[in-house]
């Protein structure tokens, strides 16, 4: 029997960049783009003057395609292509999601001072559709998945088309306790350190000079979670950061200073609790206990949503997968004069960040 190779050619298509596109734009500089996509496809990519070929499986010729024109589509929204958003429009196709990465991509926020904010993940754009839709949004997820930024964003531009006419922004201080009494200076002094990184959003959103003066007169409010007690929040865009800190009490306090005309979103990630040992996470608990409620959301982020350094992504993954493995199991402790031996499990918590 003689083994016949077959000839069948791959599927070939060919088409032409629009003249209103540079294809420098579209494949970036020196082609890198059309590299990055070579690498993630099995298809062969040709490119000549404005003419794109594409030849390989008809699944993947099909669907290196549609992530031109999708690609296309951002780039005639005036929005520049980098290497990010072209892998996570690949990844958007490759998980056969409903949205259109260009829909995910392009979708504007807010804009100042030249720079505009966007999601930059279909899970960012679920949680920021989540809080146009919800009166009460949990955002729940590891650092930089844009959680709280997000947040803060959706809350600027409510004040800014007068859905709301105040912010209110919060974090718990968690070590208030004793530490907070041996800081220097005066009250608002000491709890400064805690609301620094809302103060670093909001510079990022609004015009610095107008900060001071929306803050004197209470438009914008910056304030530790003790603070809201005995409170009735009306007409207010009100977002707890940090709300892994909180106790079951302090999450139940917040939550029932919702007044009329008012929006909430609650952000945090539950692997980070810095209360003492023995104290209940409000965060994770309210996941049971609120999850059936109408009008509340919980939008959860994972590692594949951050969007700082690339390396963070896989920093938050690597620890996922540690933290996931079983614990070894104990040996017996091995006597040696003058030292104190611990298990693997005892030497392994002490290890584990905080």
């Amino acid at each position: 029997m003689t083994d016949e190779t077959d000839a069948t050619p791959r599927p070939r298509h060919s088409f032409t960049v629009p003249s209103s596109i540079p294809p420098v734009a579209l494949f970036g500089p020196a082609d890198e783009f059309l590299r990055l996509i070579e690498r993630d496809f099995d298809a062969d990519i040709h490119l000549r003057g404005d003419l794109v070929t594409v030849e390989g499986e008809a699944a993947e010729v099909a669907l290196v395609e549609r992530l031109l024109d999708e690609l296309a589509t951002i780039v005639r929204t005036g929005q520049g292509l980098t290497r990010e958003t072209v892998e996570r429009s690949i990844g958007m196709l490759r998980a056969e999601t409903q949205e259109r990465p260009a829909e995910v991509l392009s979708l504007n926020i807010l804009s100042n001072r030249g720079r505009t904010i966007r999601p930059k993940t279909l899970n960012q754009k679920h949680y920021v559709d989540a809080i146009d839709t919800h009166t009460v949004v949990f955002g729940i997820g590891p650092a930089g998945t844009g959680k709280t930024y997000l947040a803060m964003a959706k809350a600027v531009q409510a004040l800014q088309s007068k859905d709301v006419s105040r912010i209110i922004l919060t974090r718990p201080a968690v070590e208030a306790g004793e530490r907070l009494g041996y800081l220097p200076g005066t009250l608002s002094e000491k709890i400064d350190p805690y609301l620094r990184p809302l103060y670093d959003a909001l510079h990022d959103m609004m015009d610095p000079e107008a900060i001071p003066k929306l803050l004197t007169a209470g438009v914008i409010e910056v304030a530790p979670l003790a603070f809201m007690r005995g409170r009735s929040l009306n007409d207010a865009f009100i977002i707890l950061d940090e709300a892994q800190n909180t106790t079951a009490e302090q999450m139940k306090m917040f939550l029932t200073r919702l007044g009329f005309g008012s929006k909430m979103v609650v952000t945090g990630d539950v692997t980070q609790v810095d209360l003492p040992t023995g104290a209940r996470s409000g965060l994770r608990l309210v996941q049971d206990i609120l999850d059936d409620v109408d009008d509340i959301h919980f939008a959860r982020l994972t590692s594949h949503d951050v969007v700082r350094h690339r390396l963070v992504s896989r920093i938050v993954a690597a620890y996922d997968t540690w933290e996931g493995e079983p614990e070894p199991q104990s040996r017996p402790a091995q006597s040696n004069a003058g030292q104190t031996h611990h298990s693997d499990r005892e030497s392994r918590e002490r290890r584990r960040p905080r």
